[in-house]
């Protein structure tokens, strides 16, 4: 075992030997955290990137929006929890092997079988009942802005905190390449609401999941269902550039 392994192996016993009220403090701080750097990210590219708005105006930030956004961040945190039950009970187990190779294919894999889902759940998001009772309300955001990625009906964002929860029981991942995974979750769902386009227009010949990609989609809301890539959407029919 190499020294990194052996440091990160202790933190993982602290950890452990945390109390729930611990956790709860632990994992609201934590999302509080991500919450506010999503918003500072997107306020810093929306200010220094020169290319046109995808959309004359940025959707207004609303009361509601913004209650709605911060109750995101409390799903979030219940979903963080959740897994720490898993991880204790010992339905989860954590990978502990640092290399990069490791780590490089976990987080590959970790993306492409996330895409893959969230296209599944995404797709039955539209389905019109379902559409009607959880997904419309983030599709009042037909342009965006940087509250846009928070607006979800709470059963959606438990609803995806529990697919990934599902692969986590199915593999033993580091925790090093789940928080890269949902470090790069954060940046490139802040970047696919963006109203500018954020990647080189070629990336689009690269199955990338671009800004504008799904900009379209919140436009025309039977296109362009996958998140991080285009490869599910040329797979199934539901592609548009």
């Amino acid at each position: 075992m190499s020294f990194n392994e052996t440091e990160l192996s202790g933190y993982l016993e602290m950890f452990w030997q945390f109390s729930w009220s611990q956790w709860m403090t632990f994992s609201l701080i934590i999302n509080i955290f991500l919450y506010s750097f999503s918003i500072g990210l997107y306020i810093f590219i929306d200010k220094t990137c020169h290319k046109s708005p995808l959309q004359e105006k940025n959707h207004p930030i609303t009361v509601s929006d913004i209650y709605l956004s911060l109750f995101t961040v409390v799903c979030n945190s219940s979903v963080l929890l959740i897994g720490v039950f898993l991880w204790k009970n010992g339905w989860i187990e954590l990978g502990q092997k640092l290399s990069v190779g490791t780590l490089c294919l976990e987080v590959l894999a970790l993306l492409l079988l996330m895409d893959l889902l969230m296209y599944f759940f995404h797709y039955a998001a539209h389905v019109p009942l379902v559409y009607k009772m959880l997904h419309g309300k983030h599709h009042e955001h037909t342009s965006t802005n940087f509250l846009s990625l928070f607006v979800l009906h709470p059963f959606e964002t438990i609803g995806f905190g529990l697919m990934m929860l599902i692969l986590l029981m199915c593999y033993d991942f580091s925790v090093v390449s789940i928080s890269i995974y949902l470090l790069i979750n954060l940046i490139w769902g802040t970047i696919g609401h963006l109203n500018r386009e954020f990647f080189p227009a070629q990336f689009d010949r690269f199955f990338v999941g671009t800004t504008r990609f799904h900009n379209l989609h919140h436009l025309n809301e039977t296109k362009n269902f996958g998140f991080y890539t285009s490869i599910w959407d040329r797979l199934f029919g539901t592609y548009k550039n």
